[in-house]
């Protein structure tokens, strides 16, 4: 229905490298300016009245990517959680957590974990794969992610029009708005052009 608003938003925040480049920095240092436009947005977000949300953190291709990328991307998703801790929210982190990449610290936050009297569903997908995902689907008939909700929107930063493995399952039905700059460029313009954008598309989940 046009108008409606999303109760689920997806993130993908991407370009941290590319950014880094054009200004002449290491592509392992766009990591970090990422991590304030994250709370920003998260912000605006319980402003807005969304239920959910789900920040795509790093992947497990992403650990194939030289040492010291992978070291600052890890320690950028560890930080990130830590400032998600001061805001409420009912935490989520998702992620192969067998695999040396997964961050120990956040180990704790493997199943939900209301903080500060809990509010608005925030998921991080950190070390997660599609594949690993959906291999759970032959143990016991549910992904790893089934607590996660259907995805009404997804956003993506940096240009490149892909889900890149972002939650199969939940991304059956979204709809996709994509922006050409970087996620360290981020501005709540974006976030609130992606929502006004969101009411004119005809959501009808295949009916």
């Amino acid at each position: 229905m046009a108008g409606k608003r999303p109760e689920h938003i997806g993130i993908i925040p991407d370009g941290n490298r590319r950014w880094a480049m054009e200004r002449g920095m290491k592509k392992q240092d766009g990591y970090a300016f990422g991590l304030e436009p994250g709370m920003e947005l998260l912000k605006l977000a319980k402003q807005s009245g969304i239920k959910e949300i789900t920040y795509y953190g790093f992947t497990v291709d992403n650990c194939k990517r030289p040492k010291e990328q992978y070291a600052a991307f890890r320690a950028a998703c560890v930080e990130a959680v830590d400032m998600l801790t001061k805001e409420g929210a009912d935490l989520l982190v998702i992620g192969d957590s067998q695999s040396k990449c997964f961050p120990e610290e956040l180990a704790p936050y493997q199943v939900r974990t209301p903080i500060h009297g809990g509010g608005i569903r925030v998921n991080f997908l950190v070390n997660y794969g599609w594949k690993w995902d959906l291999s759970h689907i032959q143990q016991d008939g549910q992904p790893y992610s089934r607590d996660i909700s259907r995805i009404d929107l997804i956003i993506r930063w940096g240009g490149m029009r892909r889900l890149s493995g972002f939650l199969p399952i939940q991304s059956v039905y979204a709809d996709i708005y994509v922006l050409d700059h970087f996620w360290p460029d981020y501005s709540n313009r974006d976030f609130l052009q992606a929502l006004e954008w969101y009411k004119k598309q005809d959501v009808t989940l295949g009916g």
